[in-house]
């Protein structure tokens, strides 16, 4: 149904069990830090936890929430430090205008 949207690479892993997605909102199998082997958390993946090196998800942790879209304050100074633009997540919450 969606195939004329989902780029080819992806195909297959959307809508998969296994698809991890951090706690920013990108698809981890996608993320360019863990694409180059650079994710502060490795091959588990963003989550939210107490991280010295991830803003994002210590600020998750510390909000009680799975992803930054479900904070009733995205966007906000901390999403800034994440891979999204903040534009684009200013975009998606509503708040572009």
């Amino acid at each position: 149904m969606w195939d004329y949207i989902i780029p080819p690479v992806l195909r297959g892993s959307l809508g998969s069990e296994d698809m991890k997605v951090g706690v920013c909102g990108i698809a981890c199998e996608i993320c360019p830090r863990m694409v180059k082997g650079k994710c502060p958390s490795g091959s588990e993946g963003c989550k939210p936890r107490m991280n010295e090196f991830c803003a994002v998800a210590t600020c998750a942790y510390k909000k009680g929430v799975r992803v930054c879209f479900e904070c009733p304050e995205f966007p906000c100074e901390t999403t800034k430090k994440g891979p999204v633009s903040y534009g684009y997540c200013q975009f998606i919450a509503g708040k572009d205008e």
